[in-house]
This record gives C-alpha cells, sequence and structure tokens, in this order.
C-alpha cells in the first residue's frame, strides 16, 4: 500500500479478469503457450454493416465533441430498441450514453450512494459490482446462491438481506459470470419484494440481454410497479462484438438520468463520436442479424458442458445465456498436485495457469469462493485443447 495515494485506490481491487488476462499476456512474452478463458469478449469480429457505418461516418467528418448524453439520434435509436426488444417506453431525457455499460454502472454508483448505503450484490456478480458501488461510498452486500440454485436467489434471500440503510441493488440477466438467466416469473417474484421498499434503486445490468439460449428475456422495469424503482443498463459490446468501441447506455427514471448527465459531464462527457454512429446502426436492425453469434455460442457451451463432465471434481450446471460456465471445483480444496496445495479456487484459478497453461478466473472475485470462471468466447479448437490440457493437469 502506497501512502502517498489516496485510500480509495488503495483500498480498490483491481479487477481479477483484467489480472488474469495480463498475467496470461506475461506467460506468452516469456514463450508459453496459453490459452485465455478468462476474459469476457467475444472471438467474433464486429458485423460488417457496423463497420461500414462507422467507415461512412469518418466519410462525413463526425470529428467534434459530442452531447454528453448521446446523439439525438442515437437516444432515439435506443428508445426504438427498448421499445422493440423489452417493450420498456422511455424519452430521450431518461437516455444517457456512456464510454461503455461500465462508465454507466458508476455513474449510477456515484450519483445515488452516500457513504454507508448498502449495496445488495445477489452473488454471484461481476467482479466490478462491489468496487464500484466502494468507491461511491458504498458498502456491498452478498446475497449468497449456490449451483444447485442455479446461482438465482430466493426471494426469502432478498427480504432477509434488507436493511434500513439498503439503497440500491445491482444483479445481472444474463449473468456475468454465472450464465443464469431470470425468468419473468423469478424476477416478478423478487418484484414482490422490492416494491415493498421504494427507495432502493434496483440496477438492472442486461448487457447479455441477446446472448440468451431461452428464447426469453425478461427486464425487472417491464413491471410497471417496478418502472420508477428500475435503472436498465445496457451496451453494444456483446451481442454485437463491439467490445472495444466502448458504448454503453441506461434507461432510467429522469432524475436519476438527469444527474448521471450531470455527473458525466464533469468526468469524460460525451462518447466516442464514430462509435455513436455505428452504434445507431447497430441498434436499428433487429436481433435476427447476430443470431449467427448467438447459435455458435450455444454449440459452444454443449461442447464445453460435456468434455467438463468428463473431468474428475468439476460440478456444473447448465448456464442459460451468456457466454461462460461456473462450475463448483471445490472437491479440489485440500488437496496437493503436482506438490501444490490446493486451498481455494484462486489456487485452483493459478493452478491451471501454471500447470494447463490455461487461464481462467477465481469464483472469489464473483462472490462464490467454490467456483471459476471459464468463457468459452474462443474457437472450438482452443475449447477442446484447454479441456484437453485441464484433465491432464488433475489427472497426472
Amino acid at each position: 500500500m502506497n501512502s502517498k495515494l489516496s485510500n480509495r485506490v488503495n483500498e480498490m481491487a483491481t479487477s481479477a479478469t483484467l489480472a488474469m488476462a495480463a498475467k496470461a499476456r506475461e506467460l506468452r512474452e516469456e514463450g508459453k503457450d496459453i490459452i485465455g478463458l478468462s476474459l469476457g469478449e467475444p472471438d467474433f469480429t464486429v458485423p460488417d454493416f457496423v463497420k461500414e457505418a462507422a467507415i461512412q461516418a469518418v466519410k462525413d467528418d463526425f470529428h467534434a465533441y459530442t452531447p454528453v448524453d448521446g446523439y439525438g439520434d442515437l437516444k432515439k435509436a435506443i428508445i426504438t430498441k427498448f421499445r422493440r426488444d423489452n417493450n420498456l417506453i422511455f424519452t430521450p431525457a431518461q437516455i444517457v450514453v456512456s464510454t461503455g455499460a461500465k462508465q454507466s454502472l458508476a455513474n449510477l454508483a456515484m450519483v445515488l450512494l452516500n457513504e454507508g448505503d448498502e449495496v445488495l450484490l445477489p452473488a454471484p456478480y461481476w467482479v466490478s459490482y462491489a468496487d464500484i458501488a466502494k468507491l461511491a461510498g458504498g458498502v456491498p452486500v452478498e446475497i449468497p446462491s449456490t449451483i444447485d440454485s442455479d446461482f438465482k436467489v430466493t426471494p426469502q434471500a432478498l427480504e432477509a438481506a434488507i436493511t434500513p440503510k439498503t439503497k440500491m441493488m445491482i444483479y445481472s440477466s444474463p449473468c456475468n459470470p454465472s450464465g443464469s438467466v431470470y425468468s419473468r416469473e423469478e424476477l416478478r417474484a423478487l418484484a414482490d419484494v422490492l416494491v415493498k421498499y421504494p427507495n432502493i434503486i434496483i440496477v438492472s445490468d442486461e448487457i447479455y440481454e441477446h446472448i440468451n439460449f431461452t428464447g426469453k428475456h425478461a427486464s425487472m422495469a417491464q413491471f410497471d410497479d417496478m418502472y420508477e424503482q428500475t435503472v436498465t443498463v445496457n451496451g453494444v459490446s456483446k451481442a454485437y462484438a463491439m467490445t472495444g468501441w466502448r458504448i454503453g447506455y441506461i434507461g432510467a427514471p429522469e432524475w436519476i438520468a438527469r444527474a448521471c448527465n450531470k455527473m458525466q459531464g464533469q468526468i469524460t462527457s460525451g462518447a466516442n463520436c464514430i462509435a455513436q454512429r455505428a452504434t445507431i446502426t447497430a441498434l436499428e436492425n433487429p436481433p435476427s442479424k447476430i443470431q449467427y453469434m448467438v447459435d455458435a455460442f450455444k454449440e459452444r457451451r454443449t461442447m464445453i458442458l460435456k468434455l467438463l463432465s468428463e473431468i474428475p471434481g468439476f460440478k456444473t450446471n447448465k448456464p442459460e445465456g451468456a457466454f461462460y460456465v461456473f462450475p463448483d471445483i471445490s472437491y479440489y480444496f485440500g488437496k496437493t498436485l503436482r506438490g501444490k496445495q490446493i486451498n481455494s479456487a484462486s489456487d485452483f484459478s493459478l493452478y491451471l495457469l501454471e500447470e494447463a497453461t490455461v487461464a481462467t478466473v477465481t469464483g472469489e472475485a464473483f462472490g462464490d469462493p467454490n467456483c471459476i470462471r471459464i468463457s468459452y468466447a474462443a474457437s472450438e479448437a482452443d475449447i477442446k485443447e484447454a479441456m484437453k490440457r485441464i484433465k491432464a493437469a488433475l489427472i497426472d
């Protein structure tokens, strides 16, 4: 800990997914053949119709600062998307475009949380939720779940976690890291609890919305009695493979959107102009245009689950969305493998990196100490080879 740095940054955890990716890069630079299954990044290229829109934007000389909350015609495209895909009705004043959904989440935490406010995190949860909350003075409160419940929390567990200090709940569906998808009925059951506490703001992270193998996506804000209590967060990084383009957005009650606009105006101002123009085209096209990616992910899910079932000690469920599996590997705790003691998911993940040369992420970073996250946003050849290496490292 560096005393010259702020307590804020000294107490902040490094993103576990980015840290593992950095470690994998270091080993590659040393000449090791590392298969990376740690990052949540589609291995597809950006669709051609999106690329062409970006090229046209350059030719049309888009280069100036953009409005803080996004171009008007992009906000119109987002409103159309929300109506078409989610049956949600928003006005332009309720939309804020940001530099990635991560900034959208950070904006919300900064404008809604005061020191000591509690933030409910149904676990497992995306690694950055907890530290984003802490950065804004909030106190993360985990609501545990298990693989036996498909990593979904119950209304009873939710209600038990609420206190007079609870100000926010953040969840994702489809979920990163578990791939779990809350059905409309399951969300309604949670909403029946939350509606009794109108001061709690629900942040629904729907960035994996279209990578959903159930064919049905439900949004908390679809319930009339939750609309004014919910902020819907989305973006184009996952469904459109536009990770580096950094465009996220929210649909929110107007008072929250205005506060986010104010906050963003002092931090980054508007998002990249060319990426915004390309996003208009992405969102104006129907989800059927990217179905080929979803179909490929579904095939990979089937393959990786089969391969994992052949490895001793991996307990898996069947994720219904995103592109992750989140196996329980607690079977290995207390065991010694190739002279290395395994006492935690972090030990196990590091063992796989060093001995199997496969990069995964410890579940401890996601609020579940018994699991690891494996991304199958990789080629079939890499997935097969990775599973072969893991199996060899655990059986030898």
